[in-house]
């Protein structure tokens, strides 16, 4: 953010406009990009012992095509409903402990460093994993199935009735998920903001609002390659295991173990090019909507 904006006052003020400007974003992001998650999802939860009643992608487009054909477009929107309850809280508090604990990682440094900005990223998106991990069980959940449009309500009821509410419940997996968020937020924040600070800014303002796209885009993407073998590993934790009443995938390094034994090494970085298809828009749209949120709510009630 330019020198000459105006800062909004410290304290409770400051934390809400970022909740608020964080809150948007996430939700913005979303709305937009959904359709790419269930393909990611869909994809990855493929394996080797996979139901042969169920259908088989040989790739993104036979995916996106398969789910057209054999579940409408509504297909492309199976889950919404969990990240539309999470997002908003979700994305919101991350921006905020993301702005609040930048002070802890100066390690003396007069001004955040580009190592500042990736440590307090990864701990904010460690942290929004005990909002985030009960509403991913139940999306993937619902993305899993082919054929029906499961309620939220009740998927998530049926989880808390079998399975409870612990790591074998609505937690299962969580591991993975903090394992993933911790990678991704800390090379996701640590290259944008370190880039961003290195490269000069343009003064024109649509110039620089592509140079923050491209910088969010680029980062973003970076950031999947590195963080995507721990969202296959949550993906099989988390949807439903290839043989009913048997659970193959419980715990994240046995998981990773399992399939790279089972699968090859190609297939821990299954979803890989979808995911970077949604997390590079996402992660441009995330942080320009942050941004320039955030300032035009500094600006008008800072």
């Amino acid at each position: 953010m330019n020198g000459t904006q105006k800062e909004p006052k410290p304290g409770k003020g400051k934390a809400l406009l970022q909740f608020l400007s964080g809150g948007s974003a996430g939700l913005l992001e979303l709305l937009l990009l959904h359709p790419l998650d269930v393909v990611k999802t869909r994809i990855q939860l493929q394996g080797v012992q996979a139901n042969p009643e169920q259908l088989q992608y040989s790739g993104v487009m036979d995916c996106i095509s398969k789910i057209y054909h054999y579940e409408g477009v509504a297909g492309f929107w199976k889950g919404i409903v969990p990240p539309i309850c999470s997002e908003t809280p979700k994305r919101a508090c991350k921006f905020v402990i993301y702005e609040q604990v930048k002070p802890l990682f100066l390690f003396g440094a007069p001004q955040p460093t580009a190592l500042t900005h990736a440590m307090a990223g990864a701990l904010a998106g460690t942290l929004e994993c005990a909002i985030l991990n009960p509403f991913e069980v139940v999306k993937i959940t619902q993305q899993a199935y082919r054929k029906d449009s499961l309620n939220t309500l009740n998927v998530a009821g049926k989880i808390i009735r079998n399975d409870g509410f612990g790591i074998k419940g609505l937690y299962r997996g969580i591991t993975a998920l903090m394992l993933r968020n911790a990678i991704f937020h800390f090379a996701y924040f640590g290259l944008y903001q370190g880039l961003k600070d290195e490269l000069p800014a343009y003064e024109d303002r649509f110039a620089e609002f592509l140079r923050r796209g491209a910088l969010g885009f680029f980062a973003s993407s970076v950031s999947c390659v590195f963080s995507v073998t721990f969202d296959v590993a949550k993906s099989r934790i988390q949807g439903p295991q290839p043989i009913k009443g048997t659970i193959k995938y419980k715990w994240t390094a046995p998981t990773i173990w399992t399939i790279y034994i089972e699968e090859g090494f190609r297939a821990l970085f299954k979803g890989l090019s979808v995911k970077i298809m949604r997390a590079g828009p996402g992660g441009a749209i995330l942080m320009l909507a942050y941004e320039y949120g955030y300032e035009y709510l500094t600006i008008k009630y800072g």
